[in-house]
């Protein structure tokens, strides 16, 4: 074991030596060999490969190249330490040690909800960071075999559209359940018993007494933390679904089809959850409300949390319900899954508020601005009957566009700014776009009416991405989705083909979930390779 770890330290003396795919595979043979032990029972064969794990060069290297890529790498802790050259990532991978380890206090900051109350977020050190998520690796592969089989929040290669489609699976029928329980957890996060969490969390106990008690700064004080485990921590969204999990088989214990009187009986209680939100469908209020709640309430009193009160009702399916985004209703015996207002209402806003905030800025770096933020929405909502919406969605776009053109030249005529900033392009008249340097070419701004509304195939409940029975399954679905992702845009389907789905750069898979970018080379040759790996041509 010491061999392997002394191996990979020889061979890697700096950071650009590592050999990430041998990592990737090194850290994923140890997580299938922890599910294939956990399932036969074989518990103390489970702890020896959580050691070898979290004790591996490989993994170690793993954690550090984690904390340094995901969207919190440039926000510091209270030591103000972050790790953006390559020796400070290697150097960092000999700093994840067990032995004499002492997390540091989080930073405290606090962000502004959608109801306009601000949420708590702890932010650990980049080490504490990096040893959380190296022991994450550990711990995500028993919490994948034990999870509820429709729980989809904060979970490996599961997604918000998952569970949409779990609803519409389990509500779009003619004999489908017509009531529907949405719960909401008081500060879940906040409000777990740290007594249930150790007696229950199956890893290092020292290790999670000391992360859970570690407590945070604010106005320059040390707090105590004496319940919960904290936001913006890496492995506190695994040990919250743990929390959690058990709560679907608890339900259907009691309500299971059986038998009454000689007949077949169901009594239609079907569970979706993501990450604290979910659903409990039934065939009548009263199994919602006097059978379905107490268990609810009684399962989560055991761990120290309560339902809230103002957000748990139950609904009808004819009058509809948000969820995750948007709205499920039936109209007429048919379901519709539609953006919510709610959730329409926020990107409007936000592409309103970024054309209105930048009156001055160049069309090509107003177009820059708001591709990501249509792509983004449209992206998540193409699923779903969203035609209508993407029609409005442009509508209003083009109308806030319109007056910061007006505003900008209000001694000219519509006519001559319409020719300034609207092209015909294609089959569309009005759009907005500017000329590139490359003859008859093009930058134009995202219009949400050219994406295909397509349906979702959505993932199978029992499906562990950690377990080898699954490995084959995940890989076809990887690659379908990718395809699908890449559907009409030929250019770049090509280019992914041929270098067969890997990154030019570092030779991992491309996929939907590490997601993409186009390279541009001087012999003005375009490769694909991951947002990380991009390198932008003046940089080269």
């Amino acid at each position: 074991m010491n061999s392997k770890m002394c191996a990979a330290a020889d061979v890697a003396r700096h950071w650009s030596d590592i050999d990430w795919n041998k990592a990737e595979n090194y850290v994923k043979r140890l997580q299938m060999r922890i599910v294939k032990a956990y399932k036969e029972g074989r518990h103390n064969k489970v702890k020896s490969l959580q050691w070898l794990l979290t004790h591996s060069f490989y993994a170690k290297a793993l954690a550090v190249k984690r904390v340094t890529q995901n969207k919190g790498k440039r926000t510091a802790g209270v030591d103000g330490e972050l790790w953006k050259t390559p020796q400070q990532k290697f150097n960092a991978i000999y700093k994840l040690k067990r032995h004499g380890y002492h997390p540091q206090p989080l930073r405290r900051i606090y962000i502004k909800k959608k109801n306009g109350k601000l949420r708590p977020l702890s932010i650990p050190t980049m080490t504490d960071r990096a040893m959380q998520t190296l022991y994450k690796f550990a711990l995500e592969p028993i919490a994948e075999t034990t999870a509820d089989k429709n729980s989809y929040g904060f979970r490996p290669k599961r997604c918000p559209q998952d569970a949409i489609e779990q609803c519409f699976s389990d509500l779009a029928k003619g004999k489908s359940p017509e009531w529907i329980l949405e719960g909401d957890i008081k500060g879940c996060f906040d409000n777990i018993s740290h007594e249930w969490i150790i007696d229950h969390i199956p890893m290092d106990k020292m290790l999670l007494k000391k992360w859970l008690k570690c407590g945070y700064i604010e106005t320059k004080r040390l707090f105590p933390t004496k319940n919960g485990t904290p936001q913006g921590s890496a492995i506190s969204p695994v040990i919250c679904n743990m929390v959690l999990d058990g709560l679907e088989e608890k339900l259907l214990e009691k309500y299971h089809k059986t038998k009454i009187k000689g007949k077949a009986y169901f009594p239609k209680v079907n569970f979706v959850r993501f990450a604290d939100d979910f659903i409990v469908t039934g065939e009548n209020p009263e199994i919602l409300e006097n059978g379905v709640k107490p268990i609810i309430i009684e399962f989560l009193k055991e761990r120290g949390l309560e339902l809230s009160e103002e957000k748990t009702v139950i609904t009808h399916i004819d009058e509809g319900f948000d969820f995750l985004g948007v709205n499920i209703k039936k109209y007429k015996g048919k379901l519709l899954i539609m953006p919510s207002k709610k959730n329409y209402s926020s990107v409007a806003d936000k592409i309103r508020k970024i054309i209105k905030d930048n009156p001055t800025m160049k069309q090509e770096d107003l177009i820059h601005k708001l591709n990501p933020v249509i792509r983004g929405w449209v992206n998540y909502q193409k699923y779903n009957v969203s035609s209508k919406s993407f029609e409005r969605l442009d509508f209003d776009t083009w109308r806030a566009l319109w007056k910061w053109c007006c505003r900008r030249h209000k001694r000219k005529g519509k006519r001559w700014i319409a020719a300034k900033y609207f092209h015909h392009i294609g089959g569309r008249t009005w759009t907005f776009s500017v000329k590139t340097d490359n003859y008859d070419d093009y930058l134009r701004l995202v219009y949400a009416c050219d994406t295909d509304i397509r349906r979702f195939n959505k993932i199978k409940a029992e499906a562990n991405p950690f377990d080898e029975e699954w490995q084959e399954y995940f890989a076809q679905r990887e690659e379908r989705t990718m395809r699908n992702d890449l559907k009409g845009r030929r250019i770049l389907k090509s280019i992914w083909e041929k270098q067969k789905g890997l990154c030019a750069c570092c030779n991992e898979r491309i996929t939907v979930e590490t997601n993409f970018r186009v390279q541009k080379h001087k012999d003005k040759t375009l490769t694909l390779v991951h947002p990380e790996c991009h390198i932008p041509l003046r940089e080269k």
